[in-house]
């Protein structure tokens, strides 16, 4: 292989003790709990960033955090850091970035991605083919022959970031372990218009505190993401486990040169062995209930509860936010109400929010409500205050995780 340019990392990222850096890729708004997240599943140097989580971390944990972790939408193995200050830069780092006999031989697909800007690097598109044509040009001078370039199922997905580094500007060349968005947990083929990804209810639910002692309810639970994410957190279902009857998650990961299976085994059975029938603390998990007046949506949720392997555990009941009645003791309410995206909704929302509203001072008192909300304006309807407001992004929308202590 190539001595690699000064100031580039080891090949493969990794230092004598087997560790390497790495990026979680999260949605806006919830790097500190992905942070604590990922802390608590073994990663170390864990640094909160905008949009993403840097940290440290083996190939065991490197696993763990595919299976268990919760809130990413990936996890980005560095391979090399070095250096960015011409395109010419760019191309040489890539070609000594690694030993690419050994991780992209010409029968492998691959894809690139590049994000952030550099000197005569200030288009991703252009920035993404530098580093291909740096390393098929690698390939066609040791092999004669080239890869295949794959948007849809690359074998290695590769991502650039460029920025400015302590030394001035640098270029960070990583791999994809998931080989998709982790927040595709594989139990969401049906959706409702406007699906909240898993990742981003798993954060929001984390916001809550809710550990499963309490009861749990979403008057407005649409296709049921929040609850569902949020019955997966108390009984233990790592989202990088299939769900049952559905074939095994495969990695990216998988197909590495330095793939270790029986260490991936190992991994899979500790995640395998948190699954529980019963709440964190030994105790039957407390009422779980969702609400929806759309039968179509309704039967949704209850599919997709099901192949979450959660639908034992949640009542999902058909009817009006109007008329829904809590369970007897005082517990946590979650809701996504519509944020009016559409022309002609907002008197018809303007009136939902009302009687939400109504229904919860009413109904409600002693329970804690987290909503989320993309419109301000709406949310005053409710005619509440917030005690607590936690900006996120949905889906490119501005939001707030808001809290609030009915009395």
């Amino acid at each position: 292989m190539t001595e690699p340019i000064q100031g580039t990392t080891a090949p493969g990222g990794t230092q004598p003790g087997g560790s390497f850096a790495a990026t979680a890729v999260v949605p806006p708004g919830l790097e500190q709990p992905a942070a604590a997240e990922l802390s608590a599943l073994g990663a170390t140097d864990v640094q909160p960033l905008q949009r993403a989580v840097a940290l440290r971390c083996d190939l065991a944990t490197l696993y763990r955090l595919h299976l268990q972790a919760r809130l990413p939408f990936r996890i980005l193995r560095e391979l090399a850091r070095f250096p960015c200050r011409s395109r010419e830069d760019l191309y040489r780092g890539v070609q000594q970035a690694a030993d690419w006999a050994l991780w992209l031989p010409p029968d492998c697909r691959f894809r690139v991605d590049a994000s952030g800007r550099a000197p005569g690097l200030s288009h991703s598109h252009y920035s993404a083919l530098e580093v291909k044509n740096a390393l098929v040009d690698w390939q066609r001078q040791h092999w004669g022959e080239r890869s295949t370039v794959d948007l849809e199922t690359p074998d290695l997905s590769f991502h650039l970031h460029l920025a400015r580094g302590r030394g001035g500007p640098e270029a960070v060349l990583s791999l994809e372990g998931s080989g998709g968005s982790l927040h595709r947990r594989g139990y969401r083929a049906a959706m409702g218009l406007a699906p909240l990804k898993e990742n981003l209810a798993a954060g929001l639910i984390s916001f809550t505190g809710w550990d499963g002692r309490v009861p749990l309810a979403d008057p407005l639970c649409g296709s049921g993401t929040l609850l569902i994410e949020a019955a997966c957190l108390a009984l233990g279902r790592a989202p990088g486990l299939s769900g049952p009857g559905r074939p095994p998650r495969r990695f990216a990961l998988q197909g590495w040169p330095d793939f270790q299976p029986d260490l991936w085994e190992t991994e899979l059975d500790q995640a395998r062995a948190l699954q529980r029938d019963h709440g964190p603390q030994g105790d039957p998990l407390a009422p779980i209930v969702g609400r929806e007046q759309d039968p179509s949506v309704l039967e949704q949720a209850r599919t997709n509860a099901a192949a979450a392997g959660v639908g034992g555990w949640l009542d999902l009941q058909a009817g009006d936010v109007r008329d829904f009645e809590p369970p007897e003791a005082a517990g946590v309410l979650v809701c996504n109400p519509p944020y009016g995206e559409r022309i002609g909704e907002r008197d018809d929302l303007e009136q939902l929010y009302a009687d939400l509203g109504t229904m919860l001072k009413q109904r409600c008192g002693g329970w804690t409500l987290w909503l989320l909300s993309g419109n301000p304006e709406l949310t005053g309807a409710l005619r509440m205050k917030a005690s607590r407001r936690i900006p996120v992004s949905n889906g490119g929308i501005d939001c707030r995780w808001l809290n609030y202590d009915i009395r």
